[in-house]
């Protein structure tokens, strides 16, 4: 399994894409914005991309869906309780936030619910993991001490659940009974900012001490 990471947007969001070197299969983890430049990484790999996930339905994290899903043919996968926010420039605030680039965006192709499964190629199976806390259909993806974490779990910090749909202490039960359940050495990838792993994050992020 290879992991690329690309920061977009002027959130700064890590898009990831995560690919099977063997085949040349890929999935895309967030592509909040510039398309452009997430396609020139997965044109120049030849990656033949066939999921794009979202962790969570805010528009910095799905702005360019439309571009991806179109160039590629991936199909759109998002957790059943955020899946309204794709289209609705209301719930993903890009009505209020973005001003006249309001974004109603694809639809999900699949739904996705704790535990599934997603593989690509012979070497990527990421596990879902509804992590509710920052957005009610929040997930974290894991594999082989991978840990994917979108906006819940940050290296010096969580994701703010001040927003609709969030809850501090939904967010809490998620990193403290879900994703510190995995071993110290696991390697995190967030939505935004520094990697990390998870016994970086015990120590320095002060919400977890």
């Amino acid at each position: 399994m290879i992991i690329k990471r690309i920061e977009v947007g002027v959130m700064g969001v890590n898009c990831y894409l995560v690919g099977c070197e063997e085949t040349k299969e890929a999935l895309i983890i967030d592509p909040g914005e510039e398309p452009d430049v997430i396609l020139k990484e997965i044109e120049e790999g030849q990656w033949k991309v066939r999921y794009i996930i979202n962790t969570h339905g805010h528009y910095d994290h799905i702005g360019a869906n439309g571009p991806i899903k179109e160039r590629t043919g991936a199909k759109l996968l998002i957790h059943a309780d955020d899946a309204e926010m794709l289209t609705d420039p209301r719930l993903n605030f890009s009505a209020f936030l973005k001003g006249d680039r309001i974004l109603d965006g694809p639809a999900a192709d699949k739904i996705l619910q704790d535990g599934d499964l997603l593989e690509v190629g012979n070497t990527v199976s990421l596990e879902v993991i509804h992590t509710p806390g920052h957005t009610q259909g929040s997930i974290s993806l894991y594999q082989s001490g991978h840990l994917f974490t979108g906006d819940t779990l940050f290296a010096y910090g969580i994701g703010r659940t001040d927003f609709p749909g969030g809850s501090y202490e939904a967010i809490m039960d998620s990193i403290h009974n879900k994703l510190l359940s995995y071993s110290d050495d696991t390697r995190v990838y967030p939505g935004h900012n520094l990697l990390s792993t998870l016994g970086e994050i015990k120590v320095q992020n002060p919400f977890i001490r």
